[in-house]
Formats: C-alpha cells, sequence, structure tokens
C-alpha cells in the first residue's frame, strides 16, 4: 500500500468511525431488539416476528403512514416546482438578484421547532383575523381539521425548504452555456422551447438530487409536525415520525417503536432508490 493510500485512510478513518458509531452500530443494536420486548433498558425475552406483525394490524401506525406519504407527494412537487421557479428567477439579469437568493433562503436557516410556531400563530390568529375582517369563514379555524392541518404542513415546509432546493438548481443553471442559449435565439426558438429542449435536460441531475433530498426529509419531517399541529386533532395530522416517538416515550414500548422505525426504513429506503434509479434513467434518456 502507497503512501497515499494511507493518507486516504487516515484522513477517512474519524468520518467512518463517527458514522459507524452514530448510525451502523444503533441500527443494528436497534434491529436486534425489535425482536425483543426491550423496554429502553433490558431486554428479557425474545418475541420473534411479534412486534412487525402488531404494526401491520396497527391502525393509527397505518393512517399516519397513508398521511405521511400524502404529505410527501404533494410537498415533493410543490418545492420542486418552487424550487426551479425561484432559481429561474434568479439566475435572470436582475440587479436585485442576489438580495433575493438571500431572502428566500433564509427560512431554511429557521429551526423546524421554531417555524412551527411561527405558522402557528400565523394559521390561528392572523388567520382568524383576516377572516372575520373580509367575511371569509375558510379562514377561520385553521389546524382545527386534518384538510385544514395537513395545508399548513405543506405550506409551513414549502416556505422552508424552497429556498434550499433553489440551491440546487442555481448551480445547474449558472453551468448551462451561454452559447446554446444564443444559438436557440438565434434560430428563433421561444422561451418556452429553449426550457424544454434545452434547460430541463441539462438540469436533469438537479432534479436527481432535489427530489431525493425532499422526498427523505418530506418523510422524516418531525419537530414541524411537532409544534404545528402535534398529530391533532385526534391524531389526524400525525406522521410517522411522530407516531414512532409518541409510541416510544409515551407508551414505553421500545421495542415495538423500533419495529416501526426499521419498516419505515425500509419503506422510505426502497421509494428514494427507486426514484433516484428512475431519475437517473431519464436522465440519459433526455
Amino acid at each position: 500500500m502507497t503512501n497515499r493510500n494511507y493518507s486516504f485512510w487516515l484522513f477517512l478513518t474519524p468520518v467512518l468511525l463517527g458514522l459507524s458509531l452514530v448510525v451502523v452500530i444503533p441500527f443494528v443494536y436497534g434491529l436486534v431488539y425489535s425482536f425483543t420486548n426491550w423496554n429502553g433498558l433490558t431486554a428479557t425475552e425474545f418475541l420473534g416476528f411479534k412486534n412487525y406483525i402488531d404494526l401491520f394490524k396497527d391502525e393509527e401506525f397505518r393512517a399516519a403512514m397513508w398521511f405521511t406519504i400524502q404529505f410527501s407527494v404533494v410537498a415533493v412537487i410543490l418545492l420542486n416546482f418552487m424550487g426551479l421557479g425561484l432559481a429561474l428567477l434568479v439566475t435572470r439579469k436582475l440587479k436585485s438578484s442576489n438580495f433575493l437568493r438571500t431572502i428566500f433562503f433564509m427560512p431554511n436557516l429557521i429551526g423546524g421547532l421554531i417555524l412551527g410556531f411561527i405558522w402557528q400563530f400565523i394559521f390561528i390568529s392572523v388567520f382568524d383575523d383576516i377572516g372575520t375582517a373580509l367575511g371569509i369563514e375558510a379562514l377561520s379555524g385553521w389546524l382545527s381539521t386534518k384538510n385544514t392541518g395537513f395545508w399548513g404542513l405543506v405550506i409551513l415546509t414549502c416556505w422552508q425548504m424552497a429556498g434550499y432546493i433553489m440551491i440546487i438548481y442555481i448551480a445547474y443553471l449558472q453551468n448551462i452555456p451561454k452559447e446554446l442559449i444564443e444559438a436557440a435565439e438565434i434560430d428563433g426558438a421561444n422561451s418556452w422551447q429553449r426550457l424544454r429542449h434545452i434547460t430541463f435536460p441539462l438540469v436533469a441531475p438537479a432534479f436527481t438530487i432535489s427530489m431525493f433530498l425532499t422526498l427523505s426529509t418530506s418523510f422524516k419531517i418531525y419537530d414541524q409536525n411537532l409544534s404545528l399541529t402535534n398529530g391533532g386533532p385526534f391524531n389526524s395530522t400525525q406522521m410517522v415520525a411522530m407516531e414512532i416517538v409518541k409510541t416510544a416515550f409515551n407508551e414505553n414500548n421500545m421495542a415495538y417503536a423500533q419495529a416501526k422505525g426499521i419498516i419505515f426504513f425500509v419503506i422510505v429506503a426502497a421509494i428514494a432508490i427507486t426514484q433516484v434509479y428512475y431519475n437517473k434513467k431519464r436522465e440519459v434518456e433526455m
């Protein structure tokens, strides 16, 4: 082994060590404990697949999973649409483009809990005052139903993450050769044709990255869900992450919660890998 290889592994060792201690080893232990009656301290009995069989019969878990899937589909579509739209806006020759980039990105720097409480105040107090003043009943009682709670979570997530996704699209938009755009303009291509036949194919890798990030993040949301709706009303807006935490710490059923976490990991991993594979295939076709 050459000195270069030694240096490579020397610098990589702290990262691998940290990854093992924080991710790999806890995951393996969690997988083992999910087959027992672990209560957070000790495991006295091996239960086999009982926890996994029970969770498929758990209506609350299934409802949380279905709500999370619905939320993720809507959030992924809107986030990528908004992120690309903002990126196209700020990459134009505008004097305020740098200022706009900063403004659009700033919500991503605010913690999810704080954002949840801010938007809770907006949805409950501000919307109610506006609805009362304008006589619009639909604005009153936000977050008091499953439907408004769902869209409240979508609005919060899009407002927080759109600027982050925008940065990814900007990186690819700025790498598009200007000569291609100028040649298309000379050939008489309009704005939509340039966007469809030049911009979209060249930013295809950005779609893959952004969809992976938005998909994984949407499925794993917890703090925004906690501070905005706390799963209410009657657990109708409870997402999977919150349901698992509730099972572990409110019901003190650690092994059962761990089994839910393993199944949740498998589902998210399968969806994410499928999405990346499909998008990579599309990149080649485009």
